[in-house]
């Protein structure tokens, strides 16, 4: 029997394994063939040479992600584990894009994440497109804030289309941000994770950072800004090309959305679905598409989106 060994080096095995081994238990489920054993920061596994030397590859991937993040879990290693290619082979020059609050550093966390950031540094308009917990809004919420910090922009423009109250919010109690906040909620919820409170406070009371829904875009000119369309897939036609039209000198405009998520009364075209192929040969304009490989959230939520998939395909 072909023997095998592999030191974690510069790696907490504490943290790699994870509490009562079960990264390790996770990692054993997809080698049923190998026998493999972890001691402290060695791990041996036994079995063909084949196995080993592909055991041996991916093992080696989780354990380049766990020094570029300081975690794995089990979307992590199933990614690496199941894929054929080389995932975790992201740009040598993938960093840091905000310091984030309690020392949280956030990064692209997929290859595609990665692959977004790439498109946002060459391109001034950028679609994200892909299914929820993939990180498209959170990932552009980050180089927004990069942006504003390092001065390329001088201020952040984050909108959505406020579908439910079909962008007439007149009806609804309290003044304007109250009114507001339960559309824009995710947006806040990232800027929470990337800013201080006092200073995205700070920022939103000066107008640097400015939530708002997408009606309230039209007839402006976006100059100096980081601008994200999130939600895209609940824009019209014409609420897509008043939004995209608004760009001005030295702007980024990003726009995210999930085409699977539509909820436009039936018979209206989504503006996300359309401008993927009006632009789709638009030289400056980036397209990327996420997938369910990319979620990053509870693993749990992969496996809902793929059972409701295989429902949906039946129909």
């Amino acid at each position: 029997m072909n023997e095998r060994t592999i030191e974690l080096n510069d790696i907490a095995p504490k943290d790699f394994w994870g509490a009562q081994d079960a990264h390790l238990e996770t990692i054993k489920k997809y080698y049923p063939k190998l026998k493999i054993v972890a001691r402290g920061t060695t791990l041996k596994a036994f079995g063909e040479k084949e196995l080993l030397d592909e055991f041996e590859t991916r093992f080696k991937r989780l354990m380049v992600h766990f020094s570029r993040y300081n975690n794995i879990d089990d979307n992590v290693i199933e990614r690496v584990i199941q894929s054929d290619s080389n995932v975790e082979q992201m740009n040598p020059d993938d960093k840091i894009l905000v310091h984030g609050l309690g020392g949280k550093l956030i990064k692209a966390m997929t290859p595609n994440q990665q692959k977004l950031v790439d498109y946002v540094n060459k391109n001034d308009m950028v679609f994200a497109v892909g299914p929820a917990g993939t990180g498209k809004t959170y990932t552009g919420v980050a180089l927004a804030v990069k942006a504003l910090k390092e001065k390329q922009v001088k201020r952040i423009i984050l909108t959505r289309p406020a579908v439910e109250a079909g962008e007439s919010l007149g009806f609804l109690p309290g003044d304007m941000k109250e009114k507001l906040d339960p559309y824009m909620q995710p947006l806040y919820d990232a800027l929470r994770d990337m800013l201080p409170p006092e200073k995205l406070e700070d920022y939103i009371l000066k107008g640097i950072i400015q939530i708002a829904p997408l009606a309230f875009m039209r007839g402006r000119t976006l100059d100096n800004a980081f601008v994200i369309l999130d939600e895209a897939q609940n824009t019209t036609h014409s609420q897509m090309k008043m939004f995209l039209t608004r760009m001005g000198r030295n702007a980024k405009f990003m726009i995210t959305g999930d085409p699977g998520q539509v909820d436009l009364p039936r018979r209206v075209t989504s503006g996300l679905k359309e401008a993927l192929l009006i632009l789709k040969n638009v030289e400056g304009v980036g397209i990327i598409y996420l997938d369910d490989k990319d979620i990053v959230r509870h693993r749990l939520v992969k496996k809902i989106i793929e059972a409701y998939k295989s429902i949906e395909n039946h129909d």
